[in-house]
């Protein structure tokens, strides 16, 4: 007997996980490392989750972000602010 193919949400899993491979920065470390150049700076990055200024999430107690949202919010961040 031929198999079956996999029901259309099990290919859409497939895709989104394969879409978010490589696009999670795992830890402060990994996060620091993207955004300021080296690990150093991952203090840095602990203040500005705690201030709650930069996107993230947490897989368990670590701090997880995602590449693209962060480039997004960076891009965001450089638009210049209506003056009144």
């Amino acid at each position: 007997m031929d198999a079956a193919p996999p029901p259309p949400s099990s290919r859409l899993n497939k895709e989104a996980s394969a879409s978010l491979f490589g696009d999670i920065l795992y830890g402060a470390d990994e996060i620091a490392e993207f955004m300021r150049g080296k690990k150093k700076f991952r203090r840095s990055i602990y203040n500005l989750v705690r201030a709650d200024r930069i996107p993230y999430f947490r897989i368990g107690n670590t701090i997880c972000a995602r590449r693209s949202v962060l480039l997004a919010w960076i891009a965001e961040q450089e638009r210049p602010m209506n003056r009144r």
